[in-house]
């Protein structure tokens, strides 16, 4: 009857420590690139730490031919292994079409649901104004991808591909840990 309850016991405080093991997202840099300055401008693009808890990220685009009728985006899902190789995803979404209608598209909605409470892009096209992504907290981001959607491990790079009227004209970088 005593190693039954051990057994247990044993059991439980196995079971307890999986479930108190969190995981932790820590963004790690972003870079963002306009590839037409004729067409966009980025007038901020950085990560702030403000202690050691609190890391936010903001962007600001300017987009300098409005409105923007046209737009497509392409990600795709870096994972490091001597270097970064492709993992899982690599899509193009019209990202005109998707805003209209999320629910149509599973994948990209998990994505714009890291970011979509701390943007203005959350409206169908056309474009009239300057994209912001605003004090992307790491705590949201943290939870999308260790309690809602758990990934592996690792080093992590979301390269986008920002495209209006079929020319790429933006990209945008980001690097991020998961331990």
């Amino acid at each position: 009857m005593c190693s039954k309850r051990n057994s247990i016991l044993s059991l439980l405080v196995i079971l307890h420590l999986v479930l108190e093991s969190t995981s932790k997202l820590e963004f790690t840099n972003v870079k963002c690139t306009s590839l037409d300055e004729n067409f966009t401008k980025f007038e901020y693009c950085y990560l702030k730490s403000i202690n050691r808890t609190y890391k936010y990220l903001s962007l600001r685009a300017n987009l300098l031919n409005t409105p923007v009728t046209k737009i497509k985006l392409n990600f795709s899902l870096f994972k490091r292994f001597s270097g970064y190789r492709p993992f899982l995803y690599n899509m193009t979404v019209d990202s005109c079409r998707f805003l209209a209608n999320t629910k149509s598209y599973p994948i990209p909605a998990f994505f714009y649901g890291l970011f979509s409470n701390f943007s203005n892009m959350n409206h169908t096209c056309p474009y009239d104004h300057d994209l912001i992504i605003d004090k992307l907290s790491i705590a949201s981001v943290n939870h999308q991808l260790t309690k809602v959607l758990p990934f592996p491990e690792g080093d992590y790079l979301v390269e986008t591909t920002w495209l209006a009227y079929d020319i790429i004209r933006a990209s945008i970088k980001f690097y991020a840990t998961l331990s």
